[in-house]
């Protein structure tokens, strides 16, 4: 009953205008779901998508002790019909995780895995997002079998292929990170996406202990993106934590997405990159844009991969050097506030993201910075511009 008066507050003051405020219960933005830490489950992998008909469709799944993210995992769907100031469930997936929404040829789209780490699935929807495909068998969904990571990473439709990134996770290690080998996914864009045989999964590059003297821990959530000269690159997170610096990884991808391969001179410093990051071109102004979880001065002898309290506008001309632009959302305290995993879009001048948000509720907030309790909502106006959020 509390949570749902709590809900009823967030969803009039939103209405009203004021859920911007900084308030003891009230995180940032438009409050889309909330679960508490008591219930052992927390938001992760946030994903947006905008229908050709205009409406939003957002996803998360949970994790955590009282999730069944091990077994089969559990995402929910949520539209808006009003640009994001109100929002209401219409879907839960079952077996459905570390997903991302994506629309084709009129078709909404979701793919990620059905487990922590486990096959890699898509399911589609004719429907706006209510009802969902089965990914029961390689003609229905099932990609891949096998161990496998991702996240609500983007995907690239470049060059008559569309295009996602994925970790393959089994390694003769099973240690987090070092089971981590970067792939790419590709099929044909006139292709049935449900078919596996549509499919062509490149070779994948290992975890290397010898990368940056030695400090390389991880490689992972790998975005697609086209550079300016027509190549398809993945962009990686690079787990580095005795390192004050952020270095993303750019590894080469063939055109026919068979071949993968990486020079250690591709490591570059990018503000955020020990945390899960999306790239998008910007055709308007000729750059490349990205959210990510900036560290500030007074935050630095953190770990860097667990400061997420504060997001920042980046920018970069060539994927190799990037500038902050603006500050986007911060919170003075670290250890249980973040805006992480932010997964975002263009939307004429504007920019429209969610964040899987750990903020103060009703039971005293978080479990932990990492552990979100909150899925919101976001907009920045005339981002080319710069303004004020």
């Amino acid at each position: 009953m509390k949570k749902k008066l709590l809900l009823s507050l967030i969803v009039l003051l939103n209405l009203f205008g004021i859920a911007g405020a900084q308030t003891d219960l009230l995180p940032p933005g438009v409050v889309i779901n909330h679960m508490s830490k008591s219930t052992g489950k927390f938001i992760g992998s946030p994903a947006i998508c905008v229908l050709p008909n205009g409406d939003y469709v957002v996803s998360h799944d949970e994790f955590g002790p009282g999730s069944t993210e091990f077994k089969s995992a559990v995402t929910y769907v949520f539209s808006s019909t009003d640009k994001g100031n109100t929002w209401n469930k219409i879907a839960g997936l079952d077996g459905q995780f570390w997903s991302n929404l994506f629309v084709h040829n009129g078709v909404l789209y979701i793919m990620g895995t059905n487990k922590h780490h486990g096959n890699v699935v898509i399911r589609s929807s004719t429907d706006g997002g209510k009802i969902w495909s089965i990914p029961y068998n390689a003609n229905h969904g099932l990609i891949l079998e096998g161990e496998y990571h991702t996240a609500p990473v983007p995907v690239l439709i470049h060059n008559g292929r569309i295009w996602r990134a994925v970790e393959y996770a089994t390694a003769k290690s099973t240690r987090w990170g070092e089971r981590y080998s970067a792939a790419i996914l590709s099929a044909p864009v006139k292709s049935n996406l449900m078919n596996a045989e549509s499919w062509t999964r490149s070779n994948v590059l290992p975890y290397d202990s010898t990368y940056l003297d030695g400090n390389f821990k991880a490689w992972l959530e790998g975005n697609v993106v086209a550079t300016k000269e027509g190549k398809i690159i993945n962009m990686l997170r690079v787990h580095t934590p005795k390192l004050k610096e952020e270095y993303s990884a750019l590894v080469e991808v063939d055109s026919k997405g068979k071949k993968i391969q990486f020079d250690t001179d591709n490591f570059f410093r990018m503000p955020g990159a020990s945390k899960k990051f999306t790239i998008r071109y910007d055709k308007k102004s000729d750059k490349y844009y990205s959210l990510v979880n900036y560290v500030k001065e007074e935050f630095s002898l953190i770990q860097t991969d667990r400061v997420r309290n504060t997001v920042a506008l980046i920018a970069s001309e060539n994927l190799k050097k990037w500038d902050v632009i603006s500050l986007v959302l911060e919170h003075p305290e670290p250890g249980y506030h973040a805006f992480q995993y932010i997964d975002w879009l263009f939307e004429g001048n504007d920019i429209i993201f969610v964040s899987r948000t750990a903020f103060d509720d009703e039971e005293g907030g978080a479990k932990a910075a990492h552990d979100a309790n909150f899925l919101t909502f976001h907009r920045i106006q005339d981002f080319r511009k710069n303004s004020n959020y």
